[in-house]
């Protein structure tokens, strides 16, 4: 995690990093021309995979941007979304497998999955190495189907997450100074120490394979920290939910409805303006909130090596 001291100036220059780097003559420079993006991950990446298969994603999802539910648990965009918006057109026949550029954001359900089974933190931590075994399985996975060009985001701040707040009550030596709940916070950090290394190695394993290793982390926390100042507002609420000090309860999600007297009401409480708030549905983020992100990290400034994600075919 960057020092706090040098975090205002990262933010700055990520919108100076690309206008230099396009600046340059040298052809190593010369940006990627990925055909297709192909994205492994959570719900927070996720444009409709867990919809499709098992329940549909309903009302008020999609509502900022697509005006109507589109498989994503989220208001509108996620950062995939901005991402293969930076690529244009992309067309994933077969013959491209080789040529994409793959996108994995995982660890928060993996971590959180634990405390759900009511493990201690240091029980969830010990899981770590399980996890990271499993992704570089992945990742062999698919550099055996000729995947070479990874961009890999760490996982965020969960502990600062709405369900994680509302469903597990801490003491207040677990409160961190912005309000974000410090042992999963510190879990989060661990996983994210692991899996550098991991890449590390990776990068070991597959030399002629390159990896981008995303610090996202930083940069949310950053934002709900910040979140005042930056225009957002009660960051620890969800914008859609039913309920309590978070606006979450998990047996009333995003879009919950009873049925009274043979008419279907809708129980959840929806934000005014999406636009202000970072939690979507005390899981995820709002559109809002994943554009600023991948306004940050999209020049390179949070990435290992620190290269845009225009670039990241180059060593």
């Amino acid at each position: 995690m960057a020092a706090p001291s040098l975090l205002p100036l990262l933010l700055a220059l990520t919108s100076l990093l690309l206008p230099a780097i396009s600046a340059s003559s040298s052809s190593s420079y010369f940006p990627c021309s990925f055909p297709a993006i192909f994205n492994f991950g959570d719900s927070n990446s996720d444009t409709g995979g867990l919809s499709a298969a098992f329940s549909t994603v309903s009302e008020p999802n999609g509502e900022t941007f697509f005006g109507t539910p589109s498989g994503r648990p989220c208001d509108g965009r996620l950062v995939i979304d901005f991402i293969g918006a930076a690529y244009k057109d992309l067309l994933p026949p077969e013959e491209y497998f080789a040529k994409a550029l793959y996108t994995f954001d995982i660890g928060q359900n993996d971590l959180t999955s634990g405390y759900v089974s009511n493990m201690t933190t240091e029980q969830v931590k010990g899981t770590i190495p399980i996890i990271l075994d499993k992704f570089t399985d992945a990742i062999e996975s698919v550099y055996g189907l000729g995947g070479r060009y990874f961009w890999i985001h760490n996982t965020g701040p969960v502990g600062c997450l709405p369900y994680i707040l509302a469903r597990y009550p801490l003491r207040e030596p677990e409160v961190d100074p912005i309000g974000c709940g410090a042992p999963f916070n510190e879990v989060a950090q661990l996983f994210n120490a692991k899996l550098k290394e991991t890449i590390v190695q990776l990068r070991k394993t597959f030399p002629c394979a390159v990896f981008t290793y995303v610090d996202v982390y930083t940069v949310k926390y950053w934002l709900i920290s910040h979140a005042e100042r930056l225009g957002f507002e009660q960051p620890f609420v969800a914008c859609c939910g039913h309920g309590g000090k978070y606006n979450f309860d998990a047996r009333y999600g995003c879009g919950a409805t009873e049925t009274i007297n043979n008419t279907k009401i809708i129980i959840s409480n929806t934000c005014t303006d999406p636009s202000k708030r970072i939690c979507w549905d005390g899981y995820h983020y709002t559109e809002a909130a994943n554009k600023w992100v991948f306004d940050r990290i999209v020049n390179g400034a949070f990435s290992d090596p620190p290269i845009p994600v225009a670039m990241t075919c180059r060593r």
